[in-house]
């Protein structure tokens, strides 16, 4: 039934296996979202810098964000499970486009307090969580070559990446915060249209009624049996306290500082374009070993915090990201392609969640101590060590047997 569904569309559209129309709606979907969500962490971090709030108050808002998001993951798996996947995004994106109106008006028409923007983040988080484990189910589903839709879908997201602190940039100087906010809104209003009108292939396997407390069981016992899945979580775990929770609240401060805050949207765009190069090399080479090729390629990343750490001028900052961005790109696909395609489809949505819960728990911790402790020894230090972690995190993942010998494999 499956295959019927995808070859019918491919019959329609005429093109390559990917580009079928449930896969465009998909694509879309995740683009046009991407776009706002892009925008946002440059948009938190001045207008939450903007009010006074400083590097601890940026870092407040984004922790709001991923802490519910880190926690209640591990539930929106199970009721991926139950509910199917595209419900679940859809009232995910439902719930965001109001948020992200009510963030609009709030910033549009005065000064809204911290508290406010962390209700609102933290609810943010709570509708990622449901959201996010069923992006990994849904991309066997709507597409025969895994790692080409993931390296696509990658493309996409690093193109809006690109565009989005850029475009944000502009917007906070000729309109205000207020209105990237708004954009995101329809943004997320647009990606749940296109999820409306996706048509997925059944399922092999139905659901079975089982307790919320059994369904978590089972997923945790599929993680832990992969030793090359756990084994990249533990060194995310260290990195999120390291090296992803304080590079945005103290970057986005250095650079803002030092030069200025369309310095900072051009900067965060060569990231952007950086992952751009990384997904579209991710859609010719294929290596045998998919995780060890990612991990040689994320060594690039170090360079981004150190190169803020080091004060480098501009064009050094956004050369050094353009190698930090085509290596995360690079690593992301090969990862996301290896948990969908080794893990099976009925425990998917469930190991999604453990290892999204595993890879961003630890980042809020990071995000809330990067201004207390840059305080301390300073906000350049800080950083540093934040490069040093990311080569030792590196290397840790080609000294794991299990990670570096992951063979490649085509879904069935």
């Amino acid at each position: 039934m499956g295959q019927a569904v995808l070859d019918d569309d491919q019959r329609k559209l005429g093109g390559p296996s990917v580009w079928t129309r449930s896969f465009l709606l998909f694509f879309t979907a995740r683009s046009i979202s991407m776009l706002g969500a892009s925008m946002v962490p440059f948009a938190t971090a001045v207008g939450v810098g903007g009010l006074g709030y400083g590097p601890t108050g940026v870092g407040l808002a984004l922790a709001a964000w991923m802490a519910p998001f880190a926690v209640l993951i591990l539930f929106g798996g199970v009721f991926a499970d139950r509910f199917t996947p595209r419900r679940m995004m859809i009232g995910a994106d439902t719930v965001r486009m109001v948020t992200q109106g009510i963030s609009a008006a709030l910033f549009i028409s005065g000064r809204p307090d911290l508290w406010q923007i962390l209700v609102i983040s933290a609810i943010n988080g709570v509708a990622a969580a449901m959201y996010q484990p069923g992006v990994s189910s849904t991309v066997p589903r709507v597409a025969r070559d895994v790692q080409k839709a993931n390296a696509t879908l990658r493309v996409s997201e690093s193109i809006m990446m690109l565009a989005g602190p850029g475009v944000a940039g502009a917007i906070v100087g000729f309109w205000g915060v207020g209105v990237v906010f708004a954009i995101e809104a329809a943004g997320f209003a647009v990606s749940a249209i296109c999820l409306l009108l996706l048509r997925l292939p059944a399922v092999a396997f139905q659901a079975v009624a089982r307790s919320v407390w059994r369904d978590l069981r089972g997923g945790w016992q599929e993680f832990r049996s992969r030793t090359w899945m756990w084994s990249v979580i533990l060194v995310w775990a260290v990195f999120g306290v390291t090296l992803f929770g304080p590079m945005i609240p103290l970057g986005s401060v250095l650079i803002t500082e030092r030069l200025s805050e369309t310095a900072y949207g051009l900067v965060m765009s060569a990231s952007g374009a950086g992952t751009v190069v990384g997904g579209l090399i991710a859609m010719r080479v294929r290596p045998g070993r998919p995780l060890m090729a990612g991990a040689i390629s994320l060594f690039g990343f170090a360079l981004e915090p150190l190169s803020i750490a080091l004060a480098s001028p501009q064009g050094v900052l956004m050369a050094a990201h353009v190698i930090g961005g085509a290596g995360w790109a690079f690593w992301s696909v090969m990862w996301a392609t290896s948990v969908q395609t080794q893990v099976p489809a009925e425990a998917l949505n469930r190991v999604t969640a453990y290892e999204v819960a595993g890879s961003t728990l630890f980042v809020p911790i990071g995000q809330v101590l990067a201004g207390p402790v840059a305080g301390v020894v300073g906000a350049p230090q800080l950083l540093t060590v934040s490069s040093i972690v990311a080569v030792a995190g590196c290397a840790s993942l080609l000294l794991v047997p299990a990670v570096r010998g992951l063979r490649r494999v085509h879904p069935t």
